[in-house]
């Protein structure tokens, strides 16, 4: 094994996101919004908890449309043939409750991410960060402990940690994005994904 570690964005990248797919399960249109068009976490987040507890909804109702979710198509092999040259952190934004049922799908890899402050009638009360800038401070923390790192995501919460390794990666990001960072190399399938990241590790 190389001294590398491959971080992976979750949503968007290997599963569907999450909140998309409970704005449609719930109908409630104003929960499609990401991190692609929110740059700042905590203020998304602190949007869709208060619409959630607007609607009365709360874990079980998300929890139930997380069950129906199956990762991207090709994502379980592109993430078994990584995971074959390399180590592979999931680096994520989401919440240990949402998580798990994806990460059986996925084959059980190493997720990083964070968790929601659960009231015992199951609404949302709040959430808490791992640390902050989550994604940023774990790549560097990898690079300290003697690792190289080599990133990809989609969202603009991920281009920190993909500018600060070795190599980095946009995959299946938006068209302004690519327009803001046209440094940054752009795939839109696995194939092409996995290729640049065997690349980047071999050199």
């Amino acid at each position: 094994m190389s001294m590398h570690i491959v971080c992976l964005d979750l949503e968007g990248v290997l599963v569907p996101e999450i909140w998309i797919a409970f704005a449609k399960e719930s109908g409630i249109p104003e929960l499609t919004r990401t991190t692609r068009d929110e740059p700042d976490y905590d203020k998304l987040m602190n949007w869709r908890l208060d619409i959630l507890r607007k609607h009365g909804l709360g874990l079980k109702e998300i929890q139930e449309t997380i069950a129906k979710i199956d990762p991207l198509p090709g994502a379980r092999e592109f993430l078994d043939e990584l995971k074959r040259i390399t180590q592979v952190i999931i680096i994520s934004d989401t919440f240990t409750q949402f998580a798990g049922p994806l990460m059986e799908k996925l084959g059980w890899p190493t997720i990083f991410c964070n968790s929601l402050e659960v009231a015992p009638g199951g609404e949302i009360t709040g959430y808490k960060m791992r640390c902050k800038e989550s994604k940023l401070t774990t790549v560097k923390a990898l690079q300290s402990i003697g690792y190289e790192t080599v990133a990809a995501g989609d969202s603009h919460n991920d281009l920190a940690m993909i500018q600060a390794g070795k190599a980095g990666f946009l995959f299946r990001s938006t068209e302004q994005i690519k327009k803001d960072f046209p440094q940054i190399p752009a795939y839109e399938t696995y194939e092409e994904l996995l290729g640049a990241l065997k690349e980047a590790i071999a050199r």
